[in-house]
């Protein structure tokens, strides 16, 4: 995560949060959500893009006092396979809880309850979350079929910021660099998804001893 993706001030009143794990496959589908969307969108003072990664409570002091938080992220919803769906309200912690997928995901449903619990939950929640194909090729990029709603997934974005909140950014002329403004360049998708070893080189999915027994 970059340092100034959340150095917005007194007047950030929304914030596009992308969570997930970008070395487990599609479980990365939020974080090169929002990677796509800074490369390609200019927005105000009033909206921050945010890598937020697998921070889980980390992201607390961050997320007080928003009036809108929209999470993107890879969800099981029980749909077919690379499917996008929208959930918003109280649907969101629900949704996040149902079916947990990873640590983050459990992680970051301890972090909506302590906002609530703090009177500081946002005034406003939604999510934009893909059904994963797979999450369990250890170092992969996205699947083909998740990859391919990753505009799709920025536009249903977009579309909720015009429709909902009144905002419409500025296209990125040619696209900024990729990472820009959200994380470092070495882990941006192309970078990351390229340099991937050889499975000569490395291990994808572990020792199946351990995996299946817990333990040797």
């Amino acid at each position: 995560m970059a340092a100034d993706a959340v150095l917005y001030g007194d007047e950030r009143k929304i914030l596009v949060l992308g969570i997930g794990n970008i070395l487990w496959a599609d479980e990365g589908f939020g974080v090169r959500a929002v990677e796509h969307l800074a490369a390609h969108y200019s927005f105000g003072p009033d909206v921050a893009v945010m890598d937020g990664g697998t921070q889980g409570l980390y992201l607390l002091p961050v997320l007080e006092g928003l009036e809108t938080l929209i999470i993107v992220d890879a969800i099981d919803f029980g749909l077919p396979p690379a499917t996008l769906h929208h959930v918003e309200g109280a649907a969101v912690p629900a949704t996040i809880g149902a079916h947990k997928m990873s640590l983050h995901q459990t992680g970051f449903q301890e972090v909506l309850a302590l906002l609530d619990l703090r009177g500081h939950a946002p005034d406003a929640i939604h999510l934009v979350g893909v059904q994963p194909v797979t999450m369990q090729d250890y170092g992969g990029g996205l699947t083909e079929a998740v990859a391919r709603q990753v505009p799709h997934a920025v536009q249903k974005v977009l579309d909720l910021l015009a429709r909902r909140y009144g905002v419409v950014p500025t296209p990125v002329q040619g696209a900024s660099a990729p990472g820009a403004g959200v994380m470092t360049q070495a882990i941006a998708r192309t970078a990351y998804e390229q340099g991937r070893p050889s499975e000569d080189l490395a291990c994808r999915y572990g020792d199946e001893r351990v995996l299946a027994r817990g333990g040797l």
